[in-house]
């Protein structure tokens, strides 16, 4: 009378362990880059928050301020937001950095600075330095 044997042989065990390793292999550096993917799109976010916030300044006061604290602005949690340069009523420019990534965003608007990665007016654009 044979026995009949329940359970996974050790060779079947292996299989399972290299095709889970495999997939981890794969899956590890995509998340690593939507990481940072995240940190960008908040940077981006926060940078167009601070041209609605300008804006609304400007249309209280008349003229563009570097202070965030006057505009009511408060970025996210790791982003650094510097107003580098606003210039009465004719433009404002900024940068935003994040904690996480080396990548730095910028904007300007008007006759404010444009850095060397803004170039079109209004449009928020990244880089790394």
């Amino acid at each position: 009378m044979l026995r009949s044997s329940k359970g996974f042989t050790l060779i079947e065990l292996l299989i399972v362990v290299v095709i889970i390793g495999i997939l981890a292999a794969i899956a590890i550096p995509k998340f690593a880059n939507t990481k940072e993917k995240a940190y960008i799109s908040a940077m981006k976010s926060d940078l167009r928050n601070m041209a609605a916030a300008e804006e609304a300044y400007f249309a209280d006061f008349l003229t563009y301020t570097t202070g965030t604290t006057a505009m009511d602005y408060n970025p996210s949690q790791g982003v650094t937001v510097h107003p580098s340069s606003a210039d009465a009523g004719k433009g404002w420019s900024a940068t935003a950095e994040h904690t996480g990534t080396d990548v730095i965003c910028e904007i300007y608007y008007g006759a404010g600075e444009s850095g060397t990665t803004a170039t079109i007016e209004g449009v928020v654009a990244c880089a790394t330095p």
